[in-house]
């Protein structure tokens, strides 16, 4: 039987997580996504947290804390519950720092990390996603091709955050050595590499406060120590298990912001002379959206819970992830409703929620554990 009772640390996490989403990132989410743009200062405060270097070893300058799926779903969670797109930009540089950990070799860890585990917010990030409506994680059409003793890459990729800005991309590409979540490599990419070009960024539905860009790679030379792992290559099925817990625990953070307005609003909105939460109608839908919750928080750290054994939890993931960002679609639109005309107009943040959804269905990779 699987005991989520949460260990001391990882409650004092949760907690202080908690208080600075609700106290710092909440006032500025509806100011950084009219300006798109999230204050320099709040990133900076965001860093001191140590979300990022806590993992990484001491001998880079990292906290050499243990690292747990769990509780990177927790941190997940709630900076997500703070806002979302600023929880994506502020543990971007994981995108780059947790696969290396987890699967570089010594060299590319001592190279890698070392600047990571530096205080401040030092920009990073992986490039997963491919601008092609058939879009799917095992059928990249970003290929790896060898050279001798070198690698060229080449394609597309959408989406990635903070590119403009970080000096090392992590780079996902199909070798042709194997079929499925075998044929794929990461591959350590400098920005600044020739043939890597960056578009405008990208517009948006939601995440407007979230700089995501496209990325051309054309004929990109990297040397054999570009590649993660080194011969040993990744455990590509792994890292996308890891993805998706991640991402789907910012949509339970989501979620929860959600129903908590909503609830509070629902109690103190009077029609007819009653608070509107004592309307069946509206206390169902909140009871729903509670439900939707704890159902989809569950999934998560089940598959959480599985990673941390080292067991493989592909099947775990994709569940808990899908359901995540069907019901984090659900809540926030039940959120809208339950508001009435005041849902939509942006005095108040569930319509923002509800475009922030929206992308739970249609992103990939742009959170791990």
């Amino acid at each position: 039987m699987i005991d989520f009772d949460l260990t001391e640390e990882q409650q004092m996490i949760r907690d202080t997580v908690g208080a600075f989403a609700r106290e710092e990132i909440r006032p500025a989410a509806r100011p950084a996504d009219e300006s798109g743009d999230i204050p320099a200062a709040l990133i900076a405060k965001i860093a001191e947290l140590g979300l990022v270097r806590g993992a990484l070893p001491e001998s880079v300058g990292g906290d050499g804390a243990e690292r747990s799926a769990v509780t990177g779903a927790i941190v997940a969670e709630e900076l997500a519950y703070g806002d979302l797109a600023i929880a994506i930009h502020c543990l971007a540089p994981r995108l780059l720092a947790y696969p290396i950990l987890e699967m570089g070799t010594d060299a590319q860890r001592a190279r890698i990390l070392k600047p990571l585990a530096a205080s401040g917010f030092v920009a990073a990030t992986a490039a997963l996603m491919e601008p092609r409506w058939d879009f799917g994680l095992t059928d990249l059409q970003t290929s790896a091709k060898r050279d001798g003793a070198n690698w060229i890459v080449s394609g597309a990729k959408c989406g990635v955050p903070l590119a403009a800005e970080s000096e090392t991309i992590l780079v996902y590409a199909k070798s042709g050595a194997g079929e499925g979540f075998t044929g794929v490599e990461a591959f350590i990419v400098p920005r600044t590499s020739a043939g890597v070009t960056l578009g405008d960024r990208e517009k948006s539905m939601g995440l407007k406060a979230l700089a995501t860009y496209e990325v051309q790679l054309k004929d990109v030379k990297l040397g054999a120590e570009a590649r993660v792992g080194g011969d040993k290559g990744i455990n590509y099925s792994r890292l996308m298990s890891e993805s998706r817990v991640g991402f789907g625990a910012m949509a339970v953070g989501v979620m929860r912001a959600a129903f908590e307005y909503t609830r509070d609003y629902a109690k103190e909105r009077k029609a007819f002379g009653v608070p509107i939460a004592t309307k069946q109608a509206i206390a169902f839908m909140i009871a729903d959206m509670a439900i939707e919750i704890d159902a989809a928080r569950l999934l998560l750290w089940e598959a959480a819970a599985q990673l941390d054994k080292g067991a493989d939890a592909l099947e775990e993931s994709y569940l808990a992830k899908n359901y995540a960002a069907a019901s984090a679609l659900r809540v926030a639109d039940n959120a809208v409703q339950a508001l009435g005309g005041h849902g939509y107009i942006r005095e108040h943040p569930v319509e923002m929620w509800f475009r922030n959804a929206r992308g739970f269905s249609a992103l990939d990779g742009l959170a791990t554990v």
